[in-house]
């Protein structure tokens, strides 16, 4: 696997900006047809990062971007305009994220993003359904034997100072009657090296994050997460305010994902699954039985194409978070319910 890069590549940045000056439909985009913006230009414009915000938005070695949320970037583009070469991606900062989507700068953020009342009531946006469900949770040595929280009892814990997460971590432990002492620090480097200098027992994080710094370990497998979340956040899509079919573009490119996994179709043997379909529902889902694409604007091939050029659900999650990645970090909540996860398909009729 490539190494990532700390910064944005030089020719990444020149392809992104290159992109920018394609929005010339942006005005159009803004005032609620996003999807006639989109093929008129042809090409998508989804958020990235000013940076690398490892397993989400990052820069490899090889000038390209990947990552758990640019792969759905280039599955919405693959849905669209029928190939992730189509995707124009735009390295974009926390703080840019909605003015960028306000202006018609991108045409949508896919960007670890949560889905918040005051940014749902009051930015002029709406969200697609949850595609992630964040937790915070807390890391900690194998070798204490147990990731349970009762394991630290009189223990300690290392934490961002003045986060939501410190706060988070008090009341948790408070809650359950467990006695733990938190040791708080400004950066978040020194949050971390504290812990790996073994100054505290356990360190606490976005469940993501913690996966990464797990990995920056001089041995990653001599550390565990707990076996309890602290609390979750659901991630979600942004899309500009009153573009209903974009909303539902979006919502299902990322259903078609889930119902692949569920009816175990994945990019290497969807060929197979759309020569001989199993039931209608997958003859509806690979564009066998018309009717998928017309309801959206779309082919009827589309959700056959994302399948095949990008995978199913499982295929994205493993190989830029999970068992195929470096970072290893459990599906857990983000598997389907019928495997002990959160995420249920909608339903394709």
């Amino acid at each position: 696997m490539n190494k990532i890069k700390n910064g944005l590549i030089p020719a990444a940045i020149a392809g992104c900006v290159a992109a920018l000056s394609l929005v010339s439909t942006s005005a159009t985009a803004a005032n609620g047809d996003t999807l006639k913006a989109v093929t008129d230009r042809g090409s998508l414009l989804c958020s990235g990062h000013n940076g690398s915000f490892p397993p989400f938005v990052q820069v490899t070695d090889d000038n390209k971007w990947s990552g758990y949320d640019i792969d759905y970037c280039r599955a919405l583009a693959v849905a669209v305009l029928g190939s992730d070469e189509n995707l124009k991606v735009v390295p974009i900062s926390w703080a840019q994220r909605f003015p960028s989507l306000q202006s018609g700068d991108v045409d949508v953020i896919i960007k670890a993003t949560g889905w918040t009342m005051g940014r749902d009531t009051e930015l002029g946006i709406q969200f697609s359904v949850p595609y992630f469900v964040g937790a915070t949770n807390v890391m900690m040595p194998k070798e204490l034997g147990s990731t349970a929280p009762e394991t630290l009892e009189g223990g300690s814990l290392c934490a961002n100072a003045g986060t939501s997460t410190e706060r988070l971590a008090a009341n948790f432990f408070k809650s359950r009657g467990i006695e733990i002492e938190m040791i708080t620090f400004e950066k978040s480097e020194e949050t971390r090296d504290a812990y790996f200098a073994g100054r505290c027992d356990s360190l606490v994080g976005w469940g993501p994050n913690l996966a990464v710094t797990r990995q920056s370990a001089e041995n990653p497998d001599d550390h565990a997460m707990m076996d309890v979340a602290l609390a979750l956040e659901p991630e979600s899509a942004a899309m500009r305010q009153g573009d209903d079919n974009w909303v539902d573009i979006v919502n299902w490119m990322f259903a078609a994902t889930w119902i692949a996994e569920a009816n175990g179709i994945t990019s290497a043997n969807v060929d197979e699954h759309k020569a001989k379909p199993a039931d209608s529902t997958v003859e509806k889902l690979l564009g066998v039985t018309p009717g998928i694409g017309e309801r959206l604007g779309l082919s009827d091939d589309w959700a056959y194409n994302v399948i095949k050029q990008v995978g199913n659900s499982a295929e994205i999650f493993d190989r830029n978070i999970g068992a195929g990645s470096v970072y290893k970090l459990d599906r857990g909540l983000n598997a389907l319910w019928s495997d002990g996860g959160v995420i249920v398909p909608m339903i394709l009729d």
